[in-house]
């Protein structure tokens, strides 16, 4: 997230840092809501900025975004990282509002609220959740049954060349929604 931020919002995070203290506020939830309402900032980076602020404004990604995607695809599931790096580059391909928000088991997809999200399920597979309103489970894509509650459809990846036309359309779908 670091790493797309300037490209993404047109600042660094240091200078976006910077927006943060100018807020005149002390609490975290403040500051984020300060952060989306006064300059668009979209949750995941605005909770990104705070984070970097509360630990004294250090720049280098500590404990969070590329670290938790890197432990997700680490050891047995390092194989899998072409299929979560396929999705990323097909959701960001629909526009500059995608965050990409990284947690310790999955990867949530968000616009204004989460559309899909990457979990790297087994060492041969990653689920990918799709929120799909009024959408009838068919083939692959599957109802997401127990695996998530934050999504609608669960579409089970085992090679990069499964994220398709038809997972990017249910993806794009997905998104347009939100």
């Amino acid at each position: 997230m670091i790493q797309n931020l300037k490209e993404k919002t047109g600042k660094t995070l240091e200078q976006w840092i910077e927006v943060a203290r100018s807020s005149g506020q002390d609490k975290h939830g403040e500051i984020v809501k300060f952060l989306k309402d006064r300059h668009g900032l979209g949750h995941g980076y605005a909770n990104l900025v705070v984070h970097k602020l509360k630990q004294g404004g250090a720049a280098a990604p500590a404990a969070g975004g590329d670290d938790l995607v890197d432990a997700q695809y680490a050891g047995a599931k390092a194989g899998l990282r072409p299929i979560y790096e396929a999705v990323v580059r097909t959701v960001e391909s629909f526009g500059k509002d995608v965050e990409i928000s990284p947690k310790k088991t999955c990867v949530s997809l968000r616009r204004s609220k989460q559309f899909a999200l990457i979990q790297a399920s087994t060492k041969d597979r990653v689920d990918l959740g799709i929120q799909l309103k009024n959408v009838a489970p068919s083939g692959r894509l599957e109802a997401s049954g127990s695996f998530n509650a934050m999504v609608s459809h669960r579409v089970r990846l085992s090679d990069a060349k499964e994220v398709d036309r038809q997972v990017r359309d249910w993806l794009k779908q997905a998104y347009d929604a939100g």
